[in-house]
C-alpha cells in the first residue's frame, strides 16, 4: 500500500503522480472518458489540485430573486452557493459546471471561504473572476478563464453533493479529482487504489526510462523492453 490515508495519498499525488500517467491508466482500464474539457485549466501553470469531490449543481436563472414559482430556493439570491461554502470540507473539491459557460462561477471571496475550510480546490466547467486576488491566496482554481460576468443574477446553486456530470463526465461526491497543467480528470471512488497504484509504478517507470533514453537507448527498444512511452 503506497498510502495509509488521505492525507498521504493527496501528497502522493501532487508531488508524483500528472495527469499524463493518471489518464493512461485510466484508459488502461476501460474509463476512457475522465477528462474534463481542455479548455479547464489552472490559474497558474505551477497548480495542482488533488482530493476529493464536493460537486455543485448549478443552474441558470434570470435575476437575483424569481417571485411567483413553485420552487422557493429561487427566491433566495445564490440558492444554496452560502450553505456549500460553509459544508465544504478539508481536502474536498469545489467542482461544478454549466452547459454553456456564459459567467463566473467562483471569485476571491468564494475561494477565500474554502480555503479557510481546508478545501484543496476548486474546478469549475465555467469562468472564474477577482484573478488577482485568487492569486494571492496561492489557493488552487481551474476554470475556462477569467471573466467578471457575476452569477449573481445569472445561476444558483440548487443542491450540492450530489452526482453531477461536466461535459459529460460523471462526478460523484467523494470522487478524487486530479489537475495540473496538462488536464484535470475525475478518477471514480471504486477503481481509485488500482488507478493510483499503477499510475504510481508508471510514473516511476517513465523516469526509468527516460534516463536509458538520455543514456542512448532507441525508442524502439525501449518499447520491447519496457512498454512505456
Amino acid at each position: 500500500m503506497l498510502y495509509n490515508n488521505d492525507k498521504e495519498l493527496f501528497k502522493l499525488m501532487r508531488e508524483v503522480l500528472y495527469s499524463s500517467v493518471i489518464g493512461d491508466i485510466l484508459d488502461k482500464i476501460g474509463r476512457r472518458n475522465q477528462f474534463l474539457p481542455a479548455s479547464v485549466h489552472p490559474l497558474r501553470e505551477d497548480m495542482v489540485v488533488a482530493g476529493r469531490a464536493m460537486p455543485v449543481l448549478e443552474a441558470d436563472v434570470t435575476g437575483f430573486t424569481t417571485e411567483g414559482g413553485h420552487n422557493k430556493l429561487l427566491e433566495k439570491n445564490f440558492g444554496l452557493m452560502l450553505e456549500a461554502l460553509d459544508d465544504i470540507g478539508e481536502d474536498e473539491v469545489y467542482i461544478t459546471s454549466l452547459a454553456a459557460p456564459s459567467y463566473a462561477l467562483v471569485g476571491e471571496i468564494m475561494c477565500t471561504r474554502m480555503k479557510v475550510r481546508g478545501a484543496a480546490g476548486a474546478v469549475v466547467n465555467g469562468f472564474h473572476r477577482d484573478t488577482r486576488g485568487i492569486l494571492s491566496l496561492g489557493f488552487p482554481v481551474f476554470s475556462q478563464g477569467a471573466y467578471a460576468k457575476d452569477q449573481g443574477p445569472r445561476g444558483k446553486v440548487l443542491d450540492y453533493r450530489v452526482p453531477i456530470e461536466v461535459a459529460g463526465v460523471s462526478v460523484n461526491p467523494g470522487d478524487l479529482v486530479f489537475g495540473d497543467l496538462d488536464g484535470t480528470l475525475i478518477i471514480p471512488r471504486e477503481v481509485e487504489e488500482e488507478v493510483v497504484t499503477l499510475a504510481y509504478e508508471k510514473a516511476t517507470g517513465e523516469n526509468m526510462v527516460a534516463e536509458r533514453i538520455r543514456g542512448g537507448l532507441s525508442a524502439v527498444e525501449s518499447w520491447k523492453r519496457y512498454q512505456i512511452m
